[in-house]
């Protein structure tokens, strides 16, 4: 059973400014670009009818496109360092479109996230790395930052066992509204799943 997510993708702009931050750090596994992506709601390993479930309420999220950017870097594990971030400026629509797919989730049978919802762009994992290097890199990056773009849909993604970091799978994607379109009948989520 594959493990599924909803997420926001990173244009290619953004993605190229995310690039240039790899190496520079003993110990790091870099991600792959093509696997850069802001996590919304961790949903795990849940059934089929439950996948299903989820995926038809989230066909009811009407939430209008909104501006995003990227700020600073960071490091998961204070004492033992474990993943080095890109962090994602404040918010507001951000936070709402989480806390709704969120409440969606539980409503439809996904276990609650014991994470803090921390927006962030996962770049490296680390392996023994010193915190003093990790310390380095970050003061070396801190002024880290993207224009804003445009987040006009958001998606549910399938990753298979692995050691982290993908291959991710994009499942099905359901389009944010423009100002203008909000009030119109969505009957146009982009089918995936199989």
């Amino acid at each position: 059973m594959p493990r599924l997510f909803t997420a926001l993708e990173i244009p290619r702009d953004a993605t190229l400014s995310l690039s240039l931050l790899r190496g520079g750090l003993p110990g790091a596994r870099w991600i792959d670009v093509e696997n850069y992506h802001i996590t919304l709601r961790f949903i795990g390993d849940v059934e089929g009818h439950v996948a299903d479930e989820i995926a038809n309420a989230l066909d009811k999220v009407h939430r209008p496109a909104f501006d995003l950017r990227l700020s600073g870097v960071g490091a998961f594990g204070s004492k033992k360092p474990h993943v080095i971030w890109a962090g994602v400026a404040p918010s507001p629509e951000l936070n709402g479109l989480h806390s709704e797919i969120d409440r969606l989730c539980l409503r439809h049978g996904a276990s609650a996230d014991a994470r803090k919802f921390t927006p962030h762009v996962t770049l490296a994992r680390l392996k023994n790395a010193a915190p003093h290097d990790v310390a380095s890199y970050l003061s070396a990056r801190g002024n880290f930052a993207t224009l804003p773009f445009r987040v006009t849909r958001f998606v549910l993604m399938s990753s298979r066992d692995s050691v982290g970091g993908g291959p991710y799978v994009i499942e099905e994607a359901w389009p944010l509204d423009e100002p203008a379109n909000l009030s119109a009948n969505r009957s146009d989520a982009v089918r995936i799943m199989r």
